[in-house]
């Protein structure tokens, strides 16, 4: 059981929650998530008292935490098939992870900046997260030795998935991604008996997916 801590900002998170839910995000246990987990302690102290915005802001790097509603939204993609361990590319803040840790029952996550690690790791220690695996990897290639994954997320654009990605999917998982050049939308792509079942959902703008380490 992992801990749950409403009390600084708890009018805001669950002012964001309600806009979330008018927003269209109908998975109440992912609306729960985000109500649960502190999005300001992911952010740079200057940056905090805008956590509870729906919007998109920077954590530095040329990197950005996502917005509220782009990570419900994905969050609840990729919990349709019920996955139990889930595959992160990109851990950035830890935001994301942090919210798949109360919902799934393993989250494995790989950053390619060094830099982002070891404060993430701090908030979900203190968080009482202890269902998190990171490493600093390069995210194009996954996390082959922790694979088969149920599901895999990227908080990355790319013109294509990374062939690397679906050779760790397992049998009846879910890979969600942004994909696309100067329009990207949100890839829902199911792995069945050896064929992928693609949809594309909503319009989003994410940074770049970028090979190597650094």
């Amino acid at each position: 059981m992992v801990s749950i801590d409403r009390e600084e900002f708890a009018g805001e998170r669950q002012g964001l929650v309600d806009w979330l839910r008018r927003g269209g995000i109908q998975n109440e246990a992912v609306l729960e998530a985000l109500l649960c987990t502190q999005r300001h302690r992911f952010l740079p102290k200057g940056l905090r008292q805008d956590a509870y915005l729906d919007a998109p802001l920077p954590i530095g790097r040329g990197q950005t935490i996502s917005q509220p509603w782009v990570v419900a939204r994905m969050t609840e993609l990729l919990l349709e098939p019920s996955p139990r361990r889930v595959l992160e590319v990109g851990t950035g803040s830890g935001y994301q992870a942090a919210v798949l840790a109360r919902l799934v029952d393993e989250v494995f996550t790989v950053e390619r900046l060094r830099h982002f690690l070891s404060g993430a790791k701090t908030i979900w220690r203190e968080l009482g997260l202890d269902n998190i695996s990171s490493k600093h990897a390069d995210g194009c290639l996954g996390w082959a030795s922790e694979a088969p994954f149920d599901a895999i997320m990227v908080t990355a654009g790319s013109v294509q998935v990374p062939e690397a990605l679906y050779d760790q999917l397992a049998d009846g998982g879910r890979l969600v991604m942004p994909v696309g050049q100067s329009v990207q939308r949100l890839l829902v792509s199911d792995f069945k008996e050896g064929k992928r079942l693609n949809s594309f959902r909503e319009g989003v703008r994410f940074v770049p997916l970028l090979a190597g380490l650094d």
